[in-house]
């Protein structure tokens, strides 16, 4: 057992954990490729650590007690005599937390709520390690997908980000036979609530799932994240989540939608039940969303949206990051920083990635992009078709004279409509 572990009750994170280096004899001999766990009281137990070594050799399965330290970066140091005994891969019956559990689907007792373990919380008591919960939080999404340093500051800044963990007492027992597991971790309570999933993954699980479970989940949502979860579903999805509300709650899903994500929706209904909810949208809007549908010669500008972020070229990287969450609450287009001076004259962007590397101390204007692609106000959607086409942009600005920013139009405003630019 690792020999601080009498002394301290140390916390882990599983994501942080797999891929530390395994030392043995002064030597790295491999990396942590999972944790086994077995579920023996109310907390499962871990019992080996899964040591992936260089090609050509066997993998090695080393009893926890066998762990003389292990830090929260996954580093382990080994006590073994010797490496041949204990090369082997898990068996069966075992648990394995990285294979068997992350990025699965959690369903409540009634089948009807869906969340997503991006990360599994675990903690030392007295020499052994245990599970503790589950992590279906933000920041547990972020480190999951490698933006380890952008969760942390999120964490830092926001401490209430972790809030969507389940302590494992919730979860029911697994099962024996983890070779027929279907992936599904079952909780034995009802939650009040669907976490606040990112609508990119809440739809990559609704397209996975049937009718009925798919509807149950989706009526629960409230009405900004419905929308924007129907805007990133598939249209097959689409049309089967449409024609099973009632226009009234389309209607209300549609009015939380730009013209152009609104116009990609409704394209998929009958034109019968499309006309029916455009009649009960403010008039402006439905003639903005008509317009995309049925003429895409119009001028891109009567199409885009003015909610998005910009600050002066002065604005440190710093004071950047501690006000986006703000900034970014109401925005459209929130990959994009666009730097501009008092005027509102467009100097240069900044990608979000881009930011997320530069020094803290640095200003805008020595990180930004200053030859920025963007579109004239005068510009058609077709012509806005062409450019996403050229260069791949999430979003493009658009400018007026003396290049006066005058809106952005996003990626899937204009892209996902191109079916009908024919």
């Amino acid at each position: 057992m690792p020999s601080d572990a009498n002394n301290s009750d140390d916390a882990y994170l599983l994501s942080e954990l797999i891929g530390g280096k395994a030392r043995f004899g002064g030597k790295t001999i491999g990396k942590l490729a999972d944790v086994i766990v077995a579920e023996q009281g109310k907390l499962p137990e871990v019992t080996h650590l899964l040591i992936d070594r260089p090609f050509g050799y066997k993998s090695l399965m080393v009893p926890w007690d066998k762990v003389e330290r292990l830090d929260a970066n996954g580093r382990a140091q080994l006590s073994i005599g010797a490496l041949e005994p204990y090369e082997g891969e898990p068996a069966e019956g075992q648990i394995c937390l990285r294979d068997h559990l992350l990025d699965k689907k959690v369903l409540d007792s009634d089948d009807d709520e869906v969340e997503v373990v991006y990360d599994i919380k675990l903690a030392a008591r007295h020499g052994r390690l245990y599970v503790t919960d589950v992590d279906c939080s933000r920041a547990g999404f972020l480190r999951r997908i490698g933006l380890r340093k952008l969760a942390n500051f999120i964490r830092s800044v926001a401490a209430k980000i972790d809030d969507d963990t389940i302590p494992w007492t919730y979860v029911q027992q697994l099962p024996q036979n983890m070779g027929g597991f279907n992936g599904n971790v079952k909780l034995n309570v009802l939650k009040e609530k669907l976490p606040d999933i990112h609508p990119v993954d809440l739809a990559d699980i609704l397209e996975e799932l049937e009718h009925d479970q798919r509807m149950a989940i989706f009526n629960q949502l409230d009405t900004e994240h419905a929308s924007d979860t129907l805007e990133e579903v598939e249209p097959r999805v689409q049309r089967d989540l449409v024609s099973s509300l009632t226009i009234e709650r389309v209607t209300e899903l549609v009015n939380e939608m730009t013209p152009g994500q609104a116009a990609d929706v409704l394209a998929e209904l009958p034109a019968s039940e499309s006309d029916a909810i455009l009649e009960k949208i403010e008039a402006p809007e439905a003639l903005k969303v008509r317009s995309l549908i049925e003429n895409h010669e119009d001028q891109v500008l009567f199409f885009a949206t003015t909610h998005y972020i910009t600050f002066p070229p002065q604005t440190t990287v710093r004071e950047v990051m501690l006000k986006f969450r703000v900034a970014a609450k109401d925005a459209d287009v929130v990959m994009y920083i666009y730097v501009t001076d008092p005027n509102g004259v467009l100097l240069g962007v900044v990608d979000i990635k881009e930011l997320l590397q530069a020094e803290l101390t640095d200003t805008l204007d020595r990180v930004m992009t200053a030859n920025v692609v963007s579109l004239d106000e005068n510009d058609t959607v077709a012509e806005a078709s062409k450019l996403f086409a050229r260069y791949s942009f999430r979003a493009i600005p658009i400018v007026g004279e003396g290049a006066v920013m005058k809106g952005a139009i996003p990626y899937r405003d204009i892209m996902q409509l191109n079916h009908r630019f024919i």
